[in-house]
This record gives C-alpha cells, structure tokens and sequence, in this order.
C-alpha cells in the first residue's frame, strides 16, 4: 500500500502491465509506469521518484473486524463478478508453480517461491521465511538499528512488525501461549501487549507500539531489487567445545 501523492500532487492508477508478475500501473496524470514492488517509476516524466509506502494490513477478516467492528466492507461489483475477473480463491496455490523469470544467484539461501517477509530500515534490508516466522510466532531481530518484532496471528497468515521500542528502551517480548490470538509480554515491565501491538496490561497499559512497514513477498521478487537484503538466519546452539 502506497500514498498515492508524488510533490504535492495526488495520482490515479491503474494496471498498465505485468513484469515478472508484478503488477506495472500507469498514472493517469503524468502516465508514468511505477513498478508494484518498490513504488519507483521506471518511465515516464516522473521516472525515478517513489511511491511512500505506507503500514498496512494482511490479516483474516475475523481478526480486522474484531479490531474494526463498525468498519465496512467494499462490495464486489456485480458486472466484474458476472465476468469472472476478479482472481480465484487458488490464486496462491496456482502461483506458487507458476515458472519465474529472475535467476537467483549462485548459492541462494531460499527457493525462489519462499514467502518472505521483507523489512527496510535506514538503507538495510533483511527477508525473514515466513515459516520460520510461524514457528517463532514472535520473532525479534534488528534491521538497520531497529529493533522489531515480527508476530503472526494463529493462522499462520495474518503477520504485523512491529518496533520494539518504548520510552528508548528495547524491549524483550515473549509469546502468551494458548490465548487464541497472540498475546505478547514484554519482559521489562511484565506488561501484556495485543496483536495490535498495544498494551493492554500492566505498567504501560495503553501505550502503543510503532508499527514497522513490510512486504510479504516472494523470494526471487524480493531478492530482485534488495540484492544486497539479508536473510534471517535460524538460532542453533554453539557447539560445546571438546576438551
């Protein structure tokens, strides 16, 4: 999700194009072509300037409409669906054989269809493998200075980042077992913090944590245009040495 104003000026798009499976849109006002995955223009007069890209959400509808119990829904629109041209419910189980065009580089950590989670901060990027985020269900690193959290919600599908900060401090969290929905306990103040990243008990109750911008993404996508990005490595316990 991006702030659709570049200096000043708010732009409409709409799909132009598919490149290596990521959608290219087109602006009505200037028709520049801006790449989905990093909201850069690649052509047009506004050639080399950045969408913002703003926090947003991938998570079950039980869940948002828990946190959002008066939102609303948009409504499929009757002539799209007559048409059959909104996406299949497979769409995911279709693409995930689908072939690509990118070749990884010699020695790739991870195949090219692994769902990634990707963090930017301060010019640093790292891709945290989706499964080995639910395993951890809570899992805490440091990308470019940041300290972060990456929580995924019990379906395994529904993920939010999170910085990890709090009055200047770096806080250490630790996942609430059997709660339905994750509940996370910071080990400073012993206070109890929602999926939503606010505190709901304790010392801090009220307090809210910084919501930390990400993309879920394929590995040969995200690898494409983070080519120097990291890959979070598993935690294995040294080996104790022979005496």
């Amino acid at each position: 999700m991006f702030r659709s104003v570049v200096h000043g000026r708010p732009l409409r798009f709409r799909l132009v194009g598919i490149n290596n499976q990521n959608f290219v849109m087109q602006d009505e006002e200037t028709g520049s072509w801006w790449q989905q995955v990093t909201g850069e223009a690649i052509f047009g007069p506004l050639s080399g300037a950045r969408l913002e890209l703003l926090p947003h959400d991938e998570v079950a509808f039980a869940i948002w409409k828990r946190e959002h119990p008066s939102g609303q829904v948009l409504r499929p629109d009757p002539a799209i669906e007559q048409q059959q041209e909104y996406a299949p419910v497979d769409w995911d189980e279709r693409m995930s054989s689908a072939p690509t065009v990118t070749t990884l580089p010699p020695g790739s950590p991870l195949a090219a269809r692994t769902l990634i989670v990707g963090v930017e901060a301060n010019g640093r990027s790292k891709a945290y493998p989706l499964e080995r985020v639910r395993e951890a269900r809570a899992l805490l690193d440091t990308v470019g200075g940041v300290p972060i959290v990456v929580v995924v919600a019990d379906d395994g599908k529904s993920v939010r980042a999170f910085d990890r900060r709090v009055d200047g401090m770096d806080r250490e969290f630790v996942l609430v077992p059997g709660t339905g929905v994750p509940l996370l306990v910071d080990l400073l103040s012993g206070s109890e913090w929602s999926f939503a990243g606010e505190a709901v008990r304790g010392p801090l109750t009220g307090r809210r944590l910084a919501r930390v911008t990400f993309l879920l993404d394929y590995w040969f996508d995200w690898q494409t245009h983070h080519p120097d990005t990291e890959v979070h490595a598993a935690w294995t316990p040294r080996a104790r040495p022979s005496r």
